[in-house]
């Protein structure tokens, strides 16, 4: 079979596989589409921290069964699925245990995006957002989208998005957004403390990853209100302003999710919502590829050209 093999940052090449040979609790899946994560990007960029080459990435899977093990009894031949695996995506098949595997039902398998799904839907639990809070979302990019959709159903009283794109905000802006702010050309604490009666935010999310937003974070956000760190950070270390965030008693509220089991239930989650209707991906999946251009697809994600959000490998 085919995958997509990143030799070295920024050099993807196309090589033949063997076929995946599945264990007695593991089924077969023919690979429909695998979505490109912004960690993969920074690792393809050189900006992430493993340096591990050459390496097999893709983890956010949608497709078909094909075959199945003689001791999985929940999922049958044929069944659609959204799919979680630690690595291995960009292939025509893949290998997964049935626990990480979610049926799918009426939803085209291109939005079934189920492992940043399921990491959105948990940082957003884990903030725990009360009926009528001003929330801040910082970064406005497909996971800034996907939280400031589900925070959309926590009934908030504003809905903030500030980012340096203005394709992104007009996105954010379409999505619900009450403000956005561009950071090239608003003063973010002069807006916000505007907005808010010079209160601040009660939940702050920072969804870029960078350095830049944990400096003025404190500056926008109100006595013993919540940050929640969504955005991954690595590559190197960041600097903060501890002794304000001490001062002002935040809650910080780090929200990246290792544990299997969470990952699992956000995924299941994931589903109920995508098939109730309450949340839909249609418009954020912006740029579809080809497994062999899939250089091009990380090249794109990691530029944005105007109007992405989101590039999915279409196998």
């Amino acid at each position: 079979m085919k995958a997509a093999l990143l030799k070295a940052p920024r050099t993807f090449e196309i090589v033949e596989r063997p076929l995946p040979q599945i264990a007695a609790d593991e089924v077969l899946v023919k690979v429909a589409y695998c979505g490109v994560c912004t960690s993969e990007v920074d690792t393809w960029s050189g900006r992430g921290e493993a340096d591990d080459f050459p390496r097999f990435p893709g983890h956010e899977i949608s497709g078909i069964i094909e075959q199945v093990g003689a001791q999985v009894a929940n999922l049958n031949i044929g069944d659609t699925v959204g799919v979680w695996i630690p690595e291995g995506g960009y292939a025509e098949y893949v290998a997964a245990k049935p626990e990480d595997c979610v049926r799918v039902e009426d939803v085209p398998l291109e939005q079934v995006l189920l492992e940043p799904l399921s990491c959105a839907i948990n940082a957003v639990e884990q903030a725990n957002i009360s009926l009528g809070d001003d929330v801040l979302i910082i970064g406005a990019g497909f996971m800034g989208n996907l939280v400031q959709k589900l925070v959309h159903l926590q009934g908030p009283r504003q809905v903030i998005v500030a980012d340096i794109r203005a394709d992104a905000l007009a996105t954010a802006k379409q999505l619900g957004a009450t403000h956005t702010i561009n950071l090239k050309s608003d003063d973010i604490v002069e807006t916000v403390q505007g907005l808010t009666s010079r209160r601040g935010t009660d939940v702050s999310f920072e969804v870029t990853g960078v350095q830049a937003p944990l400096l003025f974070l404190g500056d926008v956000t109100r006595m013993s209100g919540k940050i929640v760190l969504v955005g991954y950070h690595q590559g190197g270390t960041r600097t903060l302003p501890l002794g304000q965030w001490n001062y002002m008693a935040f809650q910080l509220v780090n929200a990246h999710f290792r544990e299997l089991a969470r990952i699992r239930a956000g995924m299941q989650m994931a589903m109920r919502l995508l098939t109730s209707h309450q949340l839909h991906l249609d418009e954020l999946i912006t740029h579809y590829y080809k497994l062999d251009a899939i250089q091009e697809a990380f090249t794109a994600s990691h530029e944005k050209p105007e109007g992405f959000v989101k590039a999915v490998i279409r196998m």
